[in-house]
């Protein structure tokens, strides 16, 4: 396994300490700021805590050290502290020339032998029509509950 070195200068120290001890901050960022403290190699640590150690006082597996001090190392103090932002790029299938067809087509009448329509006939009839290639009926919920045009007259399921 790698050994990764933690090695804080002065003002990353000063940085980690302010966080650990004043205001209001997410307890991950907490928790990895008391970890790269507890782990530094540099000249400004009195004495550097071994990663058992650290695990049993901050209740943390060792594997989570290990994650945050590698992320210090190959990526700096603002990813060992807050993580990764997500690199997933999602294409929108629904935009709103479809809603406008979904809205419109949950106003009409339903069709003949049902009451209302339900979210399961309105994806099937889109998708029939072919105003999309296909489309879930939680789609169809999350569109008709963003444009709140639900109208009360669409039953789920």
């Amino acid at each position: 396994m790698k050994k990764y070195v933690v090695t804080l200068t002065k003002e990353e120290r000063k940085e980690l300490e302010s966080l650990t001890y004043k205001g209001k901050h997410q307890s991950q960022k907490v928790l990895n700021a008391l970890i790269l403290l507890g782990c530094d190699e540099g000249d400004f640590q009195g004495k550097r805590s071994l990663n058992a150690e650290i695990s049993r006082v901050l209740n943390v597996s060792t594997r989570k050290i290990n994650r945050a001090k590698k992320r210090f190392v190959e990526e700096g103090l603002l990813v060992a502290l807050g993580g990764r932002k997500g690199s997933r790029v999602y294409t929108k299938m629904v935009d709103g020339d479809f809603e406008a067809h979904l809205v419109a087509l949950s106003c009409s009448e339903p069709p003949k032998g049902f009451a209302r329509w339900s979210l399961r006939l309105l994806a099937d009839r889109v998708v029939e029509l072919e105003y999309i290639d296909s489309i879930s009926h939680e789609t169809v919920r999350s569109v008709l509950k963003k444009t709140r045009s639900s109208r009360g007259g669409v039953k789920a399921g």
